[in-house]
Order: C-alpha cells, then sequence, then structure tokens
C-alpha cells in the first residue's frame, strides 16, 4: 500500500477528487495549507507583507494551497499519478506536488480489518 499526498491549487479540487473517484480509492483527506516553493509566494509586485519576527524583518508570502491523501493499493499508484499530472499541469510555477510514502500496514478500527481490506 502507498499514501499518496497531493498538494494542488484550490481550483483543482473538483478535477482531483474526481480522478479518485473514477479510480474507486475508496476514500480521502483534505486539508487547507499555506505553502509556499519555488514560486515564492504571491505574485503581486507589492503584494508582500513585511513583519517582524524576533527582531528579524520577514516576508510573510504563503499561498493557500489544498492536501490532498489517500491510500492506495500499489497498482493503482501510477495511475493516479498520470491523471493527477494531466488535470493539474498549468505550466507554471505552484502548479503543486505529489509525495508517495509506503505504508505498512492499515486497520478498521470498527471492525477489527487489516491491509487492503480496511481501505
Amino acid at each position: 500500500m502507498k499514501e499518496i499526498i497531493i498538494l494542488i491549487r484550490p481550483e483543482k479540487l473538483e478535477d482531483i477528487k474526481k480522478i479518485l473517484d473514477d479510480i474507486n480509492c475508496g476514500g480521502m483527506t483534505l486539508s487547507t495549507v499555506m505553502g509556499c516553493g519555488t514560486q515564492k509566494g504571491t505574485t503581486m509586485e507589492d503584494g508582500d507583507v513585511v513583519n517582524e519576527l524576533k527582531g528579524f524583518k520577514t516576508s510573510i508570502n504563503l499561498l493557500p494551497k489544498v492536501r490532498v491523501e489517500v491510500v492506495v493499493e500499489d497498482h493503482k499508484v501510477e495511475t493516479i499519478i498520470d491523471k493527477v499530472r494531466e488535470t493539474c499541469v498549468t505550466g507554471h510555477v505552484g502548479d503543486g506536488k505529489i509525495f508517495i510514502r509506503n505504508i505498512e500496514d492499515v486497520i478498521r478500527i470498527r471492525t477489527g480489518e487489516r491491509g487492503i481490506k480496511a481501505l
């Protein structure tokens, strides 16, 4: 099993939900998050907010993103990656990231089922 963490632009959320529903991933967890990477935050010329934090001037330039987390069977991972990339790519910095982690086990609390049956 693999955990896929997808960080995307908020406007792409409905597209991602449709992809995951079509693949029948079983469930997902969504979080609204803030962050920056290569995009370096806002694209407005004077949009940076300068604050003082512990005596140091710092620029707060975080952008809203959506974090989608799913745990799927190994054979579904590449399909999800391909479809997410096709759907979310704009060609501009800030399209997002996909992280993949191994999952050792999963247990459904209600029934005690383990592994793939618990997904």
